[in-house]
Parts: structure tokens; C-alpha cells; sequence
């Protein structure tokens, strides 16, 4: 395969996976400011989505309108919902003749869809709905992917994107909760903290499966031992890097090359397989995550070129 064939598809779906990521970002500070006025949540949303600098150079004070319009709809925004279904869209039809019909098709009616909706900035009544939409638009682009593709190295690329991005974001969302929602150690454990660690479970949709599993007892080890470790959990960094892992060995089969992504692979698999969240704590959770992101950009950039994206 082409390497620009497979940097359109690793792209094509890791702008996809960020655009449901921040949709979910922006519904769970929209939950929070209903019950805790405030814009230190929406500064932490921007935080996690990587966009509070670029925030501040254009609109100065944080407010939910602003915040919500940047995230969703703002051109100038490169990670907003818009910019990255466009992004998604034109790496589509730059490997048009390598994904399917359905494919093709669901990633276009998406930016069709959404381009209309969100030619205007949102109401505050409609946006549980947009959000919503944004969702369907993903998991239908996801969903056409899995019973459309041949399972081959064009398959393998388009998950990478997905997985990738997706670590990142996890990662990204449990650093910012202890180092700006919590900046004083004195809050750790209080009341606050939990409602704090509650919100991060719905930002990734675990709500549910993590109090099937731990009988409603939301504790912040236990959260981050789910996030973190959990294999049965789709947004957990293990989760991830166990796909990741999965892919690049498949392509490996494929192409009979091993390159410094595999290694840089192995060696984030293998901590997370033997290491504990008591361990991880004992470290530092930020420590922890710091290194994670440093290790998932090295192989976002090694996957670049050893695979030849540009050529």
C-alpha cells in the first residue's frame, strides 16, 4: 500500500475518534455546569481537548457559549467537531478507492448532516441533541467500517487512527482531573473529588460498566484502575494499547517488516500488563500519564515514518 493511502485512512479515522471525543468532552461540562455554575470545568474541558491556549489567544475569558461554539463549530479551531469531520471527509475522499461504498458514504452524509447543523452556533436547548447526533454520525461511520472492510492493512491503519487517538484522550482526561480540577491536595477524597472522578466516567461512558463491576463504590483508585487497566473496558489505555498492538502485529504479518513503532508497541503493552494502579499511585498518576502521552506520540510519529505517510 501507498504510505499516503495509509496516512489518509490513520487519519480519516483518528479525526473521527476526536471529533466524538470532544462531543463527549462538551456534554459532560454541559452536565456539570447544570448543577455547578462555574468556568472551571469548561476550562478544564478546553485543557483536556488541548484547545485552552488557543482559546485564550482568540476570545480571552472563559464562557460556556464561547467554549461550546470554540469546541464545536469554530474554523479557527482545528480540533473543533467541524474541523475534524471535514478532516475526516477529505482524507475519505483522498483514499476514496481503498475504503467501500458504505464507508464512504457514512463519513460524507455525516459532514453533510453536520455542516447544516451546525452552520449557526447551537442553542443551549438543542445541544443534548447535536451532541447526540455527533455520536450516531461516529458509531454509523465505525459500524460500516466493521461489516463492510476486508480485514487486511487497510483495515489495520483505520483502527490505528481510531486507538490511538483514543488512548491520548483517555490519558488526557484523567491527567487534567488531578492537575486542574484538583490543584490542592487537601481536596483529594472529599466530596468533591468523587462527584470530580463521576464525570470522568461519563465523559468516557463507563458509568454504568464500572458500577456493574464495582457495585457503585466510586473510588478514585478504583476509577483509575478501570481507566487505566481494565481489558474489558473500550476506552481504558490498556484496552487501546492492546489494539494497537494487535494491528501493528497484523501488518507485520503483512508487509514481513518490523519497525521502531512494534518496539515502542511491546514495550507500553507490556507495562500496562504488569503493572498496578497501587504501583501507578505509589509513582504519581500524573507522572504515570505524563510518560504515557510522551510514549503514544513517539509511536503516533514512528508509525508516520515507518510507514512512509509522506511519500
Amino acid at each position: 500500500m501507498l504510505g499516503k493511502t495509509a496516512g489518509g485512512l490513520f487519519w480519516m479515522f483518528r479525526s473521527l475518534e476526536r471529533s466524538e471525543n470532544t462531543a463527549r468532552l462538551i456534554e459532560t461540562g454541559f452536565r456539570i455546569a447544570l448543577t455547578r455554575p462555574g468556568s472551571e470545568e469548561w476550562a478544564s474541558v478546553l485543557k483536556t481537548a488541548a484547545a485552552d491556549q488557543a482559546y485564550t489567544a482568540n476570545h480571552g475569558a472563559v464562557e460556556q457559549s464561547r467554549v461550546i461554539n470554540f469546541l464545536l463549530r469554530d474554523p479557527g479551531n482545528p480540533s473543533s467537531v467541524m474541523s475534524s469531520f471535514s478532516q475526516a471527509r477529505q482524507n475519505a475522499r483522498i483514499v476514496r478507492t481503498a475504503i467501500t461504498r458504505e464507508v464512504w458514504e457514512a463519513v460524507n452524509d455525516a459532514y453533510v448532516s453536520l455542516k447544516d447543523r451546525l452552520a449557526r452556533p447551537v442553542p443551549e436547548r438543542d445541544l443534548p441533541d447535536v451532541l447526540a447526533q455527533i455520536r450516531q454520525h461516529s458509531a454509523l461511520v465505525r459500524g460500516t467500517l466493521h461489516g463492510s472492510m476486508l480485514r487486511n492493512d487497510m483495515f489495520d491503519f483505520c483502527r490505528l487512527g481510531t486507538f490511538l487517538e483514543r488512548a491520548d484522550n483517555t490519558a488526557r482526561i484523567l491527567d487534567v482531573k488531578y492537575y486542574v480540577l484538583l490543584p490542592s491536595v487537601m481536596q483529594v477524597g472529599s466530596s468533591l473529588d468523587n462527584v470530580q472522578w463521576e464525570t470522568i466516567l461519563r465523559s468516557v461512558s463507563g458509568v454504568r460498566a464500572y458500577n456493574r463491576l464495582n457495585h457503585g463504590k466510586a473510588t478514585p483508585m478504583g476509577i483509575a484502575d478501570f481507566l487505566i487497566f481494565d481489558p474489558r473496558m473500550p476506552r481504558s489505555l490498556r484496552y487501546s494499547v492492546t489494539k494497537i498492538l494487535s494491528n501493528l502485529r497484523m501488518l507485520h504479518a503483512e508487509y514481513s517488516d518490523w519497525h521502531a513503532c512494534h518496539d515502542t508497541i511491546e514495550r507500553l503493552d507490556r507495562r500496562l500488563t504488569r503493572q498496578t494502579v497501587e504501583e501507578v499511585f505509589e509513582e504519581g498518576l500524573h507522572e504515570f500519564l505524563t510518560e504515557f502521552l510522551a510514549e503514544t506520540g513517539r509511536l503516533g510519529a514512528e508509525i508516520e515514518t515507518d510507514f512512509k505517510f509522506t511519500e
